[in-house]
């Protein structure tokens, strides 16, 4: 169960994502954030986005036209060591 849902449906790229970041920037590490887009390329960069940052995706699904995420949220700050 996500801490924190964003219904970011009927948004155009790039604000699904932009959206999914500054939600992520007010979240506390280990909290859960569940998103939900209809913009196609959001199947695409909201992934990207995670893989580059502290986050993690716990999981992902795309049904018809709606993609949803759940991510959970990292340290703001990425440790590579």
């Amino acid at each position: 169960m996500a801490d924190r849902i964003l219904d970011a449906s009927g948004l155009q790229c790039p604000m699904p994502l932009l959206k999914t970041k500054l939600e992520l920037n007010t979240m506390i590490p280990g909290e859960q954030l569940e998103v939900v887009a209809t913009d196609p390329g959001s199947a695409r960069d909201i992934p990207a986005f995670i893989a580059l940052s502290a986050h993690h995706l716990v999981e992902s699904a795309v049904n018809g036209s709606q993609c949803r995420f759940v991510i959970r949220c990292g340290d703001s700050v990425r440790r590579n060591y």
